[in-house]
């Protein structure tokens, strides 16, 4: 155990709340141009995965609250990139898919990590290895009641 278990340096949500806001901060200016928004970028990620998805499986896929989903899901619509509708399978089901626009996105935003990687300056695999703690974690407390 360190000497000051109180001490901030050795808490671990503050290693992730100061990380996590750094690397976010690297994003914007590589999503300014393609009028994204750092949440928005991570729903059109999903989408890219699998369309359409309900905006239930959104919200899980992305951990985000529906109330929290909804506003970026209107401003993605508003930008063109996706279009809301209801689902013809469950009518009280809301379908989120990509338009035209939103799939040609795809093809400028694959120049994105790597310049996320290149502004890091971090070998590949520290990254990997930080993926996968990062996955660790967000399971372990998920376990947590």
């Amino acid at each position: 155990m360190p000497d000051d278990v109180l001490a901030l340096e050795n808490q671990v949500c503050f290693g992730l709340a100061v990380a996590a806001r750094s690397v976010i901060a690297l994003y914007r200016p590589v999503l300014e141009p393609l009028s994204l928004t750092h949440p928005q970028y991570l729903v059109m990620l999903a989408l890219w995965e699998q369309e359409p998805r309900s905006v239930k499986n959104l919200s899980d896929t992305l951990a985000l609250e529906p109330a929290t989903l909804s506003p970026l899901l209107k401003r993605l619509e508003a930008t063109g990139y996706v279009e809301r509708r209801r689902s013809t399978a469950d009518e009280r089901a809301l379908e989120v898919r990509l338009t035209v626009r939103g799939r040609a996105l795809r093809a400028e935003a694959e120049q994105i990590p790597p310049r996320i990687i290149e502004r890091l300056g971090l070998p590949i695999a520290d990254l990997e290895n930080l993926r996968e703690s990062l996955q660790a974690i967000i399971a372990a407390a998920a376990r947590t009641p």
